[in-house]
């Protein structure tokens, strides 16, 4: 009976954990922006600098 008090302690403790985890990450805006990135690398080859888009 001991071990069933002690893995639920265990598990709770671990769960507790996470969403502390969980709630830092949303309140530190890591989840804003979730379209920015998919996008981003279609938008990459416009910031070529000079040098690099005159033909050889």
């Amino acid at each position: 009976m001991l071990i069933i008090i002690l893995l639920i302690a265990i598990s709770l403790t671990i769960a507790i954990i996470f969403l502390v985890a969980f709630i830092w990450s949303m309140k530190s805006g890591q989840f804003d922006d979730t379209y920015g990135p998919s996008v981003r690398m279609l938008f990459e080859d416009k910031r070529r600098s000079k040098k690099d888009s005159k033909p050889s």
